[in-house]
């Protein structure tokens, strides 16, 4: 098994792991609805409905 032949310090370890981040991502507003989402995802509605692409996925079934 390999060994490092001296410790890596710490300013040498950050310097490496710089661009490590998460990016942010990319909302979209959806044209039928307005609510805003994430590009490619589905999402739901205020009622509840599942939309994708400015079309109902899964309609919402509420019981009285």
């Amino acid at each position: 098994m390999a060994h490092p032949k001296s410790r890596i310090s710490k300013q040498r370890k950050h310097k490496r792991r710089t661009h490590k981040k998460a990016a942010t991502p990319q909302v979209a507003t959806c044209s039928t609805t307005g609510e805003k989402h994430i590009y490619h995802r589905a999402y739901y509605d205020a009622e509840g409905n599942m939309y994708y692409r400015g079309k109902i996925l899964v309609k919402a079934e509420f019981e009285d």
